[in-house]
């Protein structure tokens, strides 16, 4: 029984089809993007602690320095949920690059196939 993630189709000619280190998985990667957008969303969760509390204990007298800590942790967790989303991207980018790779590779089979043929067609009608 085939692993149902080999996405491979043995049914098809060797040279159509994908070698496995074109398949490599993402799973690290899509990992460590999902948690600096959960650390992100941690950041902000604790702004709204911080700013519910800081009001509380000390009043208005806690908004500049409130102020301060909120536009630390609002630019701190847009960097991390920018990070995240830069690891994704260079996933997808990782993605165009390997079928762009697969289609080079076919195409360069075929011209390869082409040029023994038309060797093959001058060779004989010298002959």
């Amino acid at each position: 029984m085939t692993d149902p993630s080999d996405r491979r189709d043995l049914s098809s000619p060797p040279e159509m089809q994908v070698r496995e280190e074109d398949l490599e998985p993402h799973a690290g990667l899509r990992y460590i993007a999902r948690l600096f957008k959960v650390l992100a969303l941690l950041l902000a969760g604790l702004l709204v602690v911080e700013i519910v509390l800081g009001l509380a204990r000390q009043g208005a007298a806690a908004v500049p320095t409130l102020l301060v800590e909120a536009t630390r942790l609002i630019v701190f967790a847009g960097l991390l949920w920018g990070a995240g989303d830069l690891a994704l991207m260079l996933i997808e980018s990782n993605h165009d690059l390997r079928a762009a790779r697969i289609l080079l590779g076919r195409l360069n089979l075929r011209l390869e196939r082409l040029l023994h043929q038309l060797e093959a067609h001058s060779e004989e009608r010298r002959g």
